[in-house]
């Protein structure tokens, strides 16, 4: 089911033929959203556990036990669902051959394998957005193959929310190409993300962001608290790529936490609180859990915009673990520590953030700022020539506000002058919007107006 603009779409944004302020709502979006079912998750899970472990060391030749038995049924729960939207994926592996180490956790030489499944935005575009879960699982050691290591939670919980979000999104169409990527080797080093981060590069993508799905089903913690709406988003406040120049600017301009994947972490916490009802966003202002990494890592390691998105209360007792029962506690990842209903939850997020990602037109590049020693702030951009383009919106915040608290619509210009506010108190950033009301995520400032 392709989506088209409707002329009750458009009628919001016109009165006597000129353009008015934009929709505060995509309705599509809440469709997109109610569509998400707790169900298909399950049976996801169900399925990629019964395959006994799936630690990338593990059997690949086995039609039932194994990494390779459960990529394999990846591939084919993609081309699935591709044939139920006229083979609107382009469902692919993704063969990395990485060699072995005896230092390392991967001993012998071993193929880390992706599976990913693309669907193309019509019309084409070289600007993309992923969406990904992990594969592989692990026991107690990250480097046995043949212990079981179910991995309900960890992450057969994410991958499935990623095949999810695969088979609601292809019955729509995008201006984005959505990557929807079931990494591998994750557990022996982030492999499966290096190898897709460096294929974006090679072939020159305009990345959006990477929406990583690491552990999303779990709501009882092992602090003892149960709690099944709120879920954190991990991102990093800057780039490690950033030049030494942009790191002396920052100490007399600001944006010491308005990096890319902050930024896109905003968005995430920003759509889930417009579009849904039941779920808590809490932003964690850190690249992944203390001392700890995730498959987003390896994308900010190039500059790219990445976040994790995760359950709020781990249960350690739950991941990393040989199933056993010690001192009268019960350790391994098993699917009663899934909470299907929950995983949905954090699926919708990821489904709303990517439709709205993926239909808002390009975010607005070469932002420039001015008004030193002025009551006034100056603003200004490069337009975009989009047909989806209505026009632009400006935000604001104090310096010391985690979210952006204040905007104004200010229609399809390149400039715009902020009077009486002051630029020495707050913090600025511009978003693109859509006709339909979606929205990019904000960009901030990168240099000062000179003229």
């Amino acid at each position: 089911m392709a989506r088209f603009f409707s002329l009750f779409l458009l009628l919001p944004f016109f009165v006597n033929g000129q353009q008015r302020v934009p929709a505060d709502f995509n309705q599509d979006i809440y469709k997109i959203a109610s569509e998400v079912s707790a169900d298909s998750i399950k049976k996801s899970v169900e399925k990629l556990v019964s395959f006994g472990t799936r630690n990338t060391l593990s059997d690949t030749v086995s039609s039932t036990r194994g990494i390779g038995a459960a990529r394999r049924w990846i591939y084919q729960e993609f081309m699935n669902i591709s044939g139920e939207c006229n083979d609107c994926l382009d469902v692919q592996y993704q063969r990395t051959l990485v060699k072995g180490d005896a230092k390392s956790r991967i001993k012998t030489d071993t193929w880390i394998v992706n599976v990913l499944a693309i669907q193309k935005a019509v019309p084409a575009t070289n600007r993309y957005i992923i969406v990904s879960g992990d594969i592989d699982s692990r026991a107690s050691d990250a480097t046995d193959d043949t212990t079981d290591a179910p991995g309900a939670n960890d992450n057969a919980s994410g991958m499935a929310g990623v095949i999810e979000c695969a088979r609601v999104l292809s019955h729509y169409s995008f201006h984005a190409n959505i990557v929807f990527a079931g990494l591998s080797g994750e557990e022996q080093g982030l492999f499966g993300g290096m190898h897709l981060a460096a294929k974006a590069k090679e072939e020159g993508w305009d990345l959006i962001g990477v929406l990583n799905n690491d552990m999303i089903g779990n709501i009882e913690g092992v602090d003892g608290v149960i709690d099944n709406e709120s879920f954190r988003i991990f991102s990093e406040p800057t780039p490690v790529t950033e030049t030494e120049e942009t790191r002396k600017r920052r100490r007399y301009f600001g944006g010491e936490i308005d990096g890319v994947s902050r930024q896109l972490a905003r968005y995430v916490d920003a759509t889930s609180n417009k579009y849904l009802t039941d779920v808590k966003p809490m932003m964690v202002y850190r690249l992944d859990r203390f001392g700890r990494g995730g498959h987003h890592k390896p994308f900010n390691d190039m500059g790219y915009a990445g976040v994790r998105i995760m359950e709020t209360h781990e249960n350690y007792n739950r991941q990393h673990q040989d199933i056993r029962q010690e001192n009268g506690i019960e350790y391994g990842d098993v699917l009663s520590g899934v909470n299907f209903d929950y995983a949905a939850k954090l699926t919708r997020v990821n489904a709303v953030t990517l439709a709205a990602l993926a239909w808002a037109p390009e975010q607005p590049q070469d932002v420039l700022i001015g008004g030193m020693v002025s009551p006034d702030t100056h603003l200004k951009w490069t337009k975009s020539d989009e047909i989806w383009l209505l026009g632009y919106k400006i935000y604001w915040r104090e310096t010391t506000a985690p979210q952006w608290q204040h905007s104004i619509y200010v229609g399809n210009v390149d400039h715009y002058t902020l009077k009486n506010i002051v630029i020495d108190n707050y913090l600025f950033g511009v978003a693109a919007v859509g006709k339909d009301g979606t929205e990019s995520v904000v960009s901030f400032p990168q240099g000062l107006i000179r003229d």
